[in-house]
């Protein structure tokens, strides 16, 4: 049987080509996802975390490399197909024009799917965002609404696999702890594998069964048990601050 999500040889050439810059963001990156697990994706700035998560979604393009779900490459897919299985949230999220229902609905208008009104009912009371109006502009939400939104938006579509750029950065500790428990739950309800990047470590811990560390243009595996063993500080030194080496 083939792996839910492989990852082989991924490779993204550096745009910065000034003098000590590496030739790749990062080369080299492989990984097998046998099935849906929680994998939170952690390291310094500017070690290429968002856009592994944008070539993972095909919404930027590898250099090097391949990518296939369920045994299928990327490259035998057409773009709309592997975007229903492949969902990126991103930190800045961006409402289409129109209203806040409009943006929920804009998912099945693209794929050609009836539009679940009561599944997205119950994702907004879950996320806190019950006593929205759905005929409201959506361009008018907070940045808080639109983050839930877009990530509303994305669960609609049931992927298989859900990409999250940093999505509670700009929530406050009650919608976070919100987004934490809806996506935990779905991912055993479900059975979605669930990619995070975050800064935040006790996040990263809370929300994974492993960890992917990116740095230095690489990328390795840990339990998540294991990583988050040692102090909070010491994997911060390690994997958050600023790190020597390639951008």
């Amino acid at each position: 049987m083939s792996a839910l999500f492989e990852i082989h040889n991924l490779a993204k050439l550096n745009w910065d080509t000034g003098e000590g810059a590496s030739k790749y963001i990062f080369a080299g990156v492989s990984a097998e996802i046998a099935g849906p697990e929680r994998i939170a994706l952690i390291g310094a700035s500017g070690q290429g975390k968002s856009t592994l998560l944008r070539i993972l979604a095909l919404l930027d393009a590898p250099d090097e490399g391949d990518l296939l779900v369920n045994g299928t490459s990327y490259k035998n897919m057409n773009v709309r197909q592997w975007r229903m299985a492949v969902s990126y949230v991103a930190q800045q999220s961006v409402m289409l024009p129109g209203s806040v229902e409009d943006n929920l609905r804009t998912v099945s208008r693209l794929h050609g799917n009836a539009y679940d009104s009561k599944l997205a009912e119950q994702l907004l009371q879950q996320l806190g965002l019950d006593y929205l109006d759905l005929g409201k502009t959506a361009a008018d939400c907070s940045g808080g609404e639109k983050q839930r939104i877009s990530l509303i938006r994305s669960l609609l579509l049931r992927p298989r696999i859900l990409l999250l750029d940093e999505i509670t950065a700009s929530l406050d500790i009650n919608s976070t702890q919100k987004v934490e428990s809806l996506l935990t739950d779905w991912h055993l309800k479900e059975g979605t594998l669930l990619i995070w990047v975050t800064h935040d470590l006790e996040q990263a811990h809370r929300i994974s069964n492993r960890a992917w560390v990116i740095g230095n243009g690489e990328l390795q595996e840990h339990s998540s048990d294991t990583l988050f063993a040692e102090p909070a500080a010491v994997l911060a030194k390690k994997f958050i601050q600023s790190v020597k080496g390639t951008r």
